[in-house]
């Protein structure tokens, strides 16, 4: 399956429908630079992506890399109507074998002001619905030729809706166990991130050896269950210097830091060397930064 880090979202290009006779064959190509999604509403498309085959039947879809070759193993043997869209993005994705959160340490920033996360895609598979979703095919492709910004901008939110509807087709609701596991300290975590917390409290709470706790964290978050926490602190730290007034001794306490040179330790650590009450004044007017 593909895993896309959004944002950005994957964003439509372009898209049609077409039938083949028997005979047909679906055109071979190269590195074109896009996704292909191929929607097969009846008939087959026998196709091979650098030589692996890939058999689309009806009711069913496969996306193609875009980069990679793609050409036809076999014409087709009956008479076979799908539909086309190609789409990219621009940001990061990847082939994944299985569905893990986005690790913190990927998408630091000073400020987190936008939140990541990866949105998963199989790379082929069965379509619950094939109705509903041609009919939203059709509107998609109906809103293909208008220029207006609006009608661009509906014309990506119907490509989203197909995109979800593809991913509730597949059954990706099976994760590992570990992954499992990782998620339920989280939520632990990020519920009590405000008292003190112990590893073993957390596998008093979770029923498994804080070791092993850690592992899980390790694979699914890229960090130890203490970095976890204390990167959710300092995030909630960060956005109280921005948005209030508090002493930084009360937001370090608020966030359950224990002590005020803890605090600004940890925080320094996470901003580059910065300290709270310098990153709270580049949010602050000029007059007001005078004042203090």
């Amino acid at each position: 399956m593909y895993q896309f880090i959004c944002p950005p979202m994957p964003h439509f290009i372009m898209g049609g429908e077409d039938t083949y006779a028997v005979g047909g064959s679906h055109p071979d190509r190269s590195n074109i630079g896009v996704f292909d999604l191929l929607i097969v509403m009846s008939g087959c498309l026998h196709l091979e992506e650098n030589g692996e085959p890939i058999d689309i039947r009806s009711g069913s879809y496969a996306i193609l890399r875009p980069d990679r070759s793609h050409r036809t193993a076999m014409p087709c043997d009956e008479t076979t109507y799908f539909y086309w869209i190609h789409f990219h993005t621009v940001g990061e994705w990847s082939v994944a074998s299985e569905r893990l959160p986005l690790p913190l340490s990927q998408k630091e920033q000073i400020y987190a002001q936008v939140e990541y996360f990866p949105f998963y895609l199989p790379s082929s598979g069965p379509i619950t619905e094939p109705q509903a979703i041609e009919n939203q095919l059709i509107s998609l492709l109906r809103q293909h030729d208008a220029a207006a910004a609006r009608s661009q901008w509906k014309r990506q939110q119907m490509f989203h809706t197909i995109l979800d509807r593809l991913q509730q087709s597949a059954d990706l609701t099976e994760v590992s166990p570990q992954l499992q596991i990782a998620e339920r300290a989280a939520i632990y975590l990020r519920q009590h991130f405000n008292v003190p917390l112990s590893y073993k409290q957390l596998a008093e709470e979770l029923h498994f050896h804080a070791n092993y706790i850690s592992i899980c964290m390790k694979k699914a978050f890229g960090c130890t269950p203490l970095e976890y926490v204390t990167r959710y602190r300092i995030e909630k730290a960060k956005r109280q210097l921005i948005h209030t007034n508090d002493p930084v001794g009360k937001i370090a306490d608020d966030n359950g830091f224990g002590s005020f040179p803890y605090f600004i330790r940890c925080f320094a650590k996470h901003t580059g060397g910065m300290k709270p009450k310098a990153f709270r004044m580049q949010f602050r007017t000029a007059k007001e930064s005078a004042r203090r």
